[in-house]
């Protein structure tokens, strides 16, 4: 009879199968799909975890019902390094979030963000280039400043009194700091004479949508606000996960142990 452990390892790499074939189609389908760099970012990660999941999940199936020994054993060499990285992860996670919070202003609904505020990990990587212009294209493509431009703020008091999000704060407005003079969420009128502003967001603010500030580093601190809420919320659900991958790893040990068993003292039938 078949052990309970191999039977487990089984249903849960099925499932685990059945769970890699929408993601690998989704992934297919970005990559026939994607026209814009926001899109076709994704289409790679999202291919290559199907794929992951796809290998791994049969070497899991094969090697626990067909008593495979070798693919039961790579099975779980994968899964202990897949343990390591997602331990690894979540403490790195935890590290890098645990600086930078947005600024509250007197009078105003929403904060304000500093990039130096946040930790040099994360700030190198939106100051990359290539990184940078990825990003950028995604926040346009998603249209968050077009949402606070369709608002209905006809007074600058009422656009004060918002609640923004920190991506709408840092790139689809200028800093407090310039001192502009409010027209729409997205217009605003600099001063006539040539002000030096202290800050060079200030510079780098134009009233072209397409601009607006999202080549500025409140934009970069706004992204980065986002980043450090959402990997904190995905560091406890890997803890979450974690405890479970564990669990099926312990299980997938005792399906091996029973091969190894099985091999060493084959089972034979009755005689006739």
């Amino acid at each position: 009879m078949v052990r309970l452990s191999n039977n487990l390892v089984g249903i849960l790499n099925f499932l685990t199968f059945l769970v890699s074939i929408p993601i690998l189609g989704a992934g297919i389908w970005l990559s026939n799909r994607a026209s814009t760099d926001c899109e076709k970012f994704l289409e790679k990660p999202v291919i290559a975890l199907g794929v992951f999941l796809m290998i791994v999940s049969l070497a899991g199936l094969i090697g626990a019902c067909c008593r495979v020994n070798w693919l039961l054993w790579l099975y779980l060499v994968v899964m202990f390094l897949l343990i390591l990285l997602l331990f690894c992860f979540t403490i790195f996670a935890f590290v890098v979030t645990n600086k930078g919070a947005g600024e509250a202003l007197s009078g105003k609904g929403y904060k304000e963000y500093r990039l130096g505020d946040y930790s040099n990990w994360l700030q190198k990587r939106v100051s990359n280039t290539k990184n940078w212009n990825r990003i950028r294209s995604c926040l346009y493509d998603g249209k968050v400043c077009q949402s606070l431009a369709d608002a209905n703020t006809s007074t600058a008091s009422q656009f004060f009194a918002e609640h923004l999000s920190p991506i709408q704060s840092g790139c689809c407005k200028p800093s407090n700091d310039c001192n502009f003079t409010y027209v729409s969420p997205t217009v605003w009128t600099k001063p006539a004479d040539n002000t030096t502003y202290a800050n060079p967001d200030c510079n780098t603010w134009n009233n072209d949508p397409t601009k607006l500030c999202y080549d500025c580093q409140s934009c970069k601190a706004g992204v980065l606000d986002n980043i450090k809420s959402d990997w904190k919320k995905v560091a406890v659900v890997n803890v979450v996960f974690l405890i479970v991958i564990i669990v099926i790893y312990s299980i997938g040990c005792c399906a091996f142990r029973n091969n190894k068993e099985d091999y060493a003292y084959p089972r034979y039938k009755g005689y006739p």
